[in-house]
């Protein structure tokens, strides 16, 4: 129940933040477990430094915030995660900030920097910053909890809120200053900082403070003291005129910086993709593993089937087994996607690249992979299975897996964009494959499939109809089996069996249907384009709207009285 207004504006200006004019780093850090602390800044310096720059200036720039931030004694220490121990919580901290300050942006906006890091830490941290802001003419704004006082004397201004109202917004050396006037003294030898928050904090309010008078008075009756104080001194009346001064001459006008080329960010984070899907055993090693596992099942569950016609009904099972409990088993990687997802929004949102090239590394990096697992468990089932033996037979049957795999991929992307919590991701992409399975033309034939809904649309909707239906023209065209039905032909042709048991649609080839699968694929892929769009467009109207549309919100004073604000 928060309603906001106001202008944000830049030099006095209404105009929106160019690329490389700001940096954001986040309270959480978002980071790519698998890679080293080099590998980590020197790949965001390659996605965010300007084009015209050297690789070798970039690599150096690079070095150099490493140096900055006491990092080179980490330096090649993986960043590490639940599978991998690596660098501690601090040192995550000052690599967050390396990704965000190798630009030397015009504004940075720092999360709680000193998070996770110990006073020395800290101090040499915001140090470092600061010597870096005067050196390269940023505005650094921090938000801060509990500075030692070296730290809190670093700072130029202060802005000090408490419970949505503005206590103190001025030079940090006066505010000491401020709350003696205040009747609110800073004792001697106590930490500035620790002082301002103790004494606005409303969290523990039976604790009373005590004024200079020696009445005692309630947290929220000083926070109402400070305030009133604000209002009426020099120091809002100087940062009004500021503001006024700014608004009335106007600054420069933001130039957008160059950014690195569509292709150059789309290869960078192609490799960067790939070297995480090949040391984070979570995202297709294990997958891998558990494929060949079912791959030797299955194989010797339907070993050397032969030609029986009792074999028609264990070669359908068998290839609809691969349709869609293979690909099902695509969901098992979703996890690592959220984590992907997740470094995605962080970069984006700081404009390091776009969505586009997000979509195209990860498909180009997810492929060999998943070519991988089609081949080689493919080739362990379909062989002892004895499934038609012919090379083309078998290159299509493993290109045919591999699409799908790239189908459910797609369609867990999706799902990802909507559902960023990665067990629900699960559950949600589980129960949509398990619908699409349904109508799939296995467990209930195509013709028996209710006409409203299952069959118009959701049997042409679902991937598993077409996957199915390749494999089956694929396997049974071109064969011939004994017909135990009495009075019928002695033998029966697979295109009788496609037409009659299966109830396959034989007006096109098999390789329409891997057509249809490819087009899936890059539908799939262009919806999830689409969605995260959509979602960076709508986000703020919808906030907006909801803003406008919010009753006003009652304030409760701790005497009992109640305003509306």
């Amino acid at each position: 129940s928060v309603s906001q207004k106001g202008d944000i504006l830049i030099n006095g200006r209404r105009q929106a933040l160019a690329f490389g004019t700001s940096a954001y780093v986040t309270q959480d850090d978002v980071l790519m477990n698998t890679l080293t602390v080099r590998e980590a800044v020197r790949y965001s310096g390659q996605l965010q430094l300007p084009s015209g720059m050297s690789a070798a200036a970039k690599r150096e720039r690079a070095e150099e915030t490493l140096r900055e931030m006491g990092l080179e004694g980490a330096a090649d220490t993986r960043i590490g995660g639940w599978a991998h121990k690596g660098i501690s919580g601090g040192q995550r901290r000052r690599v967050s900030i390396c990704m965000e300050i190798l630009t030397r942006p015009a504004l940075l906006f720092l999360d709680e920097p000193t998070s996770g890091l110990d006073s020395a830490a800290s101090y040499h941290v915001v140090s470092r910053i600061a010597r870096m802001a005067r050196r390269e003419g940023m505005t650094v704004v921090a938000a801060v909890h509990q500075p030692s006082t070296e730290v809190f004397g670093l700072f130029h201004g202060l802005c000090l809120l408490a419970y949505g109202k503005t206590v103190f917004f001025g030079p940090a050396a006066d505010t000491a200053q401020f709350f003696a006037l205040s009747g609110f003294p800073c004792p001697s030898l106590m930490n500035p900082s620790d002082h301002f928050l103790r004494t606005i904090n409303k969290d523990f309010d039976k604790d009373i403070e005590e004024g200079m008078d020696g009445k005692k008075m309630t947290t929220a009756q000083a926070i109402d003291t400070l305030v009133n104080s604000y209002k009426s001194s020099v120091h809002l009346e100087k940062v009004t005129h500021h503001i006024q001064d700014i608004r009335a001459t106007g600054g420069a006008v933001v130039k957008k910086e160059e950014r690195p080329s569509f292709l150059t960010q789309t290869w960078v984070l192609t490799k960067r993709s790939f070297v995480n899907m090949y040391r984070d055993l979570g995202y297709y090693w294990l997958r891998f593993a558990i494929y060949i596992a079912l791959c030797l099942c299955v194989g010797t569950i339907y070993y050397n089937i032969g030609h029986s016609y009792g074999s028609i009904q264990a070669r359908g099972s068998m290839l609809m087994f691969v349709a869609a409990f293979l690909t099902f088993m695509a969901i098992g990687g979703f996890p690592s996607f959220v984590e992907d997802m997740k470094i995605f929004g962080r970069e984006r949102l700081n404009g390091h690249y776009g969505v586009g090239s997000f979509v195209i590394a990860n498909t180009l990096s997810a492929t060999p992979y998943l070519a991988l697992i089609s081949v080689a468990p493919g080739a362990i089932g379909y062989y002892l299975t004895g499934l038609q033996s012919s090379i083309d037979h078998f290159a299509y049957f493993a290109v045919v897996l591999f699409t799908t795999m790239m189908v459910v991929e797609g369609l867990m992307m999706i799902v990802a964009s909507a559902v960023p919590d990665f067990l629900m991701g699960i559950i949600t992409g589980a129960g949509i494959q398990g619908v699409m399975m349904l109508n799939g033309g296995f467990f209930r034939l195509p013709d028996d499939l209710p006409k409203p809904v299952w069959k118009y649309p959701m049997y042409y909707i679902a991937f598993h109809k077409y996957a199915n239906q390749g494999f089956y023209k694929n396997e049974f065209l071109g064969l011939t089996f004994p017909n135990n039905q009495a009075g019928g032909a002695a033998t029966i042709t697979g295109h009788e069996i496609l037409r009659d048991y299966w109830q396959v649609q034989l007006g096109y080839s098999k390789w329409v249907d891997l057509a249809i699968l490819g087009g899936m694929v890059v539908l799939y892929r262009v919806l999830f384009f689409v969605i995260v769009k959509l979602i960076e467009k709508m986000k703020p109207m919808v906030q907006r709207l909801r803003f406008r549309s919010d009753a006003p919100s009652v304030h409760i004073a701790e005497n009992g009285s109640a305003g509306s604000l």
